[in-house]
């Protein structure tokens, strides 16, 4: 991790306190490509921070939210985007931990650092700043910090999205929702933290608590899926089975050790992973948010002990496809938020030891597109098509 590509870091305190112009993806319905519009970036209120990003990527919840999938989540116009990394231009009322000049990279899934659940070692949501997919304002005031000047010329509000609303040139974040990391870090490679790597390394590093020689299967080989891959990799698995129906995301670079196309297997998925585990896996992650996936993906763990951790996104009202006998097998299933990582209080630390060479995280592996800013509906369809894992969006 030695280049740094962070570009051009100016402070400028002329805006400090102002209202700020700068251009943002606006997603103004559900199926229709975003737009290139100037917006209006209020300062920072009490508890917050502007930031100025650099780099931002596009996850497949930003392209889930942008089809309008879930209805009763839908909140337009919006600024959507939640993996990205930038420089803080300004800080509100009551910040002490960031000041203007911080690297930063946005969380979804915040962390206050005082309430019950932050102070519990249990978990990693926070009682106030939390991941919420309805949530369209900031905490402090109920309302937005974003506005636009819409067709018939009338300045009306932009929701936020997921705490961050990365894809604009400055945003506005919870303090909560903002991760102080070293200053030579590149951030092009760490707003990938924001989601991706940190999701899907967590997942098999704290939910699942990989054991060296275990076994390992991945079902989905999107950049969350090979996060886990990665992270099983480094945690020494003996065997990371990837399960996707496109083969060229088969890659032993990331860890995955053998691949199955579920649709040329000619058998159900958990009846070949059985085969060829003596049983089944150790540990299994489902990455798809495909109800069908997830009941192959728990089918095939290993009776008696077999773990099966959910990362997928599933639309709602669909339920999980289980019947309550199947867990009297000893098969365990469990949920997993931003890799069960407390942000605030872990990620610098992930930094750090990239930094210094003690952790080989493979961020490079990730990214197949960079890209500027402004092409970001074509990095959208990249993604729809299966033809990108991250598109890196630089400012």
């Amino acid at each position: 991790m030695a280049s740094n590509g962070n570009g051009s870091l100016a402070n400028d305190a002329s805006t400090r306190g102002k209202p700020i112009k700068c251009k943002a993806a606006v997603a103004w319905c559900p199926g229709e490509p975003l737009a290139m519009e100037e917006v209006e970036v209020a300062p920072p209120g009490r508890l917050e921070v502007r930031v100025k990003l650099l780099f931002t990527s596009i996850c497949h919840t930003d392209l889930s939210f942008l089809k309008g999938e879930n209805e009763l989540q839908r909140k337009f116009p919006r600024i959507l985007g939640h993996e990205a990394a930038g420089v803080v231009e300004s800080v509100g009322e009551g910040v002490e931990d960031l000041a203007a000049g911080d690297h930063v990279v946005p969380i979804f899934n915040g962390e206050c650092g005082a309430c019950a659940y932050c102070e519990s070692g249990k978990t990693n949501l926070c009682g106030t700043y939390r991941v919420d997919p309805f949530k369209s304002t900031m905490a402090s005031d109920g309302g937005t910090r974003f506005s636009v000047v819409d067709g018939s010329g009338e300045r009306r509000p932009v929701y936020h999205f997921l705490n961050t609303s990365t894809f604009a040139e400055y945003t506005v974040l919870d303090t909560a929702c903002a991760v102080k990391v070293h200053p030579k870090a590149p951030l092009d490679k760490m707003c990938l933290l924001s989601c991706g790597i940190s999701t899907g390394v967590g997942a098999a590093w704290n939910t699942a608590n990989i054991s060296t020689g275990s076994t390992v299967a991945v079902f989905g080989l999107g950049a969350v899926g090979l996060a886990v891959a990665e992270g099983a990799r480094l945690r020494g698995a003996a065997r990371i089975i990837g399960v996707d129906i496109n083969s060229e995301k088969f890659t032993k670079e990331m860890g995955v050790t053998d691949f199955i196309d579920s649709k040329a297997c000619g058998k159900p998925v958990h009846e070949a992973i059985r085969e060829m585990t003596d049983g089944g896996v150790d540990y299994s992650f489902e990455c798809t948010g495909i109800n069908d996936v997830l009941r192959e993906a728990f089918l095939s763990t290993h009776d008696g002990w077999g773990l099966t951790v959910v990362l997928g996104i599933h639309a709602t009202p669909k339920m999980m496809p289980l019947h309550p006998m199947e867990l009297f097998d000893g098969r365990r299933i469990t949920g997993c938020v931003f890799g069960d990582f407390k942000g605030k209080s872990q990620l610098p630390d992930i930094v750090d030891k990239c930094m210094n060479g003690e952790l080989n995280l493979n961020f490079d592996g990730f990214i197949t597109h960079k890209m500027p800013f402004s092409d970001i509906n074509k990095a959208f369809q990249l993604l729809e098509e299966g033809k990108s894992l991250r598109c890196v969006l630089h400012f």
